[in-house]
């Protein structure tokens, strides 16, 4: 019984070695090309007027520049990032532009809180949550700037 035990257990940790040898030779490249994919889409649909969900919160909060510059302006520089993420080019670059971008969006937590919390600060809308996953973008920034000069993972 002991050597059927065994043996289930060098098969558990012998699928267990190759799952995460994978996770470690593909995990960054997936994790670059799915957030360039959402900056991309995300910028490109700030370029056409009521398609993408953010702008009303974008107009509200930087409603201290006209809207009709801004907005494309922004749309443009999610999609270079996009595009530079999706691509892998010019990483430290586009890394630059995602955390330059980044504080602006958390601004409506501050300037517009009646919009993002239901009750602050357990409760936000379905607008804080938009916001709030903000959070995970910049750790995905902070993995892959931790490897812009060649770092990798390493399963063991």
């Amino acid at each position: 019984m002991t050597n059927i035990k065994s043996r289930g257990v060098e098969r558990f940790d012998s699928l267990d070695r190759a799952i995460t040898e994978w996770m470690a030779r593909y995990g960054l490249r997936i994790m670059r090309i799915g957030l360039g994919i959402v900056f991309f889409w995300f910028g490109v649909l700030k370029f056409f007027p009521g398609l993408s969900p953010a702008e009303e919160l974008v107009r509200n909060t930087i409603y201290f520049v006209d809207p009709s510059l801004f907005i494309p302006v922004l749309a443009a520089w999610e999609a270079l990032i996009g595009l530079g993420l999706i691509f892998g080019k010019y990483m430290r670059l586009t890394l630059l532009l995602l955390f330059l971008q980044m504080p602006g969006t958390a601004l409506p937590l501050l300037i517009l809180p009646d919009v993002v919390w239901t009750h602050f600060p357990y409760a936000p809308t379905l607008e804080g949550q938009y916001i709030i996953k903000n959070l995970v973008l910049i750790g995905a920034g902070i993995v892959l700037g931790g490897t812009a000069r060649g770092g990798k993972l390493v399963a063991e």
